[in-house]
């Protein structure tokens, strides 16, 4: 019973801030999944089907407010979808030290750059669509669609920052975009794949599939409430901490 309660607390803490900022989940709960003992590969299909929760809570919030376009989501599933699959099923070649690095270093320039940038996703700035636009952008989905079928977490954060810059969203726009296409459909694709061809600890599912789903909703809430200024800041925080936490497991 205790460790089913701490695995709902620091996925339902994990999620709202998660849900919240546009990504980053993995910061907490996947080291948790392996501190407590899991291997890698096991506690990877773990995180992907519980981050699963997350979208469908955020999704229940965030279709009250209908921020989300047939176009953008089409996009998002057409060339994402199959970024994940081919990512799910190359991670279970790449060594474990390797992955994490590189994704370290990635998130934590992720934050660093949108720091950088004052007035980035702050307000709607839409580009317009083209047949260019429709093949930059799904290149850019599918390359981080890859990302997020082979490694940890965090790469929802690069799908938010992706919408914000090619596509011209403000954080609020794109982070509801995320959470729940990214949240739902890639991290289900993701899931599926992972877990007919590696292992789940099944007995935990329950502890963390709550927690996802109510910090979903509880994170979704918090970012409709505080608008894009305040997401673009915690888009940052989460970022640069994950980065740090995926590289001091690594190295220390």
């Amino acid at each position: 019973m205790l460790e089913q309660a701490v695995l709902f607390v620091v996925s339902f803490i994990a999620n709202t801030f998660s849900a919240f900022s546009g990504g980053g989940a993995g910061l907490l709960q996947f080291p948790l999944l392996i501190f407590l003992g899991l291997p890698f590969a096991i506690a990877l299909a773990t995180h992907k089907i519980a981050s699963v929760a997350l979208g469908v809570g955020a999704m229940l919030r965030h279709a009250r407010e209908r921020t989300l376009t047939l176009r953008l989501s089409v996009e998002m599933l057409a060339f994402g979808v199959p970024g994940v699959l081919l990512g799910a099923r190359v991670i279970l070649d790449v060594p474990e030290r390797i992955a994490q690095t590189a994704l370290g270093i990635l998130t934590i320039g992720l934050g660093i750059y949108s720091a950088t940038k004052k007035q980035l996703g702050v307000e709607l700035a839409l580009r317009t669509t083209s047949a260019t636009t429709t093949l930059v952008g799904g290149t850019g989905l599918f390359m981080i669609g890859v990302l997020n079928g082979s490694l940890t977490s965090g790469t929802g954060l690069f799908v938010t920052l992706w919408l914000v810059l090619w596509y011209g969203l403000d954080y609020k726009r794109a982070v509801a975009f995320t959470l729940v296409w990214v949240g739902v459909v890639w991290n289900g694709s993701g899931a599926v794949v992972l877990g007919v061809l590696g292992e789940v600890q099944w007995n935990w599912l329950p502890a963390l599939l709550a927690g996802s789903l109510l910090g979903g909703y509880a994170g979704a809430h918090l970012a409709i409430a505080k608008g894009s200024a305040w997401i673009k800041r915690a888009f940052e925080v989460v970022t640069i901490l994950a980065g740090l936490a995926l590289l001091a497991k690594v190295f220390f």
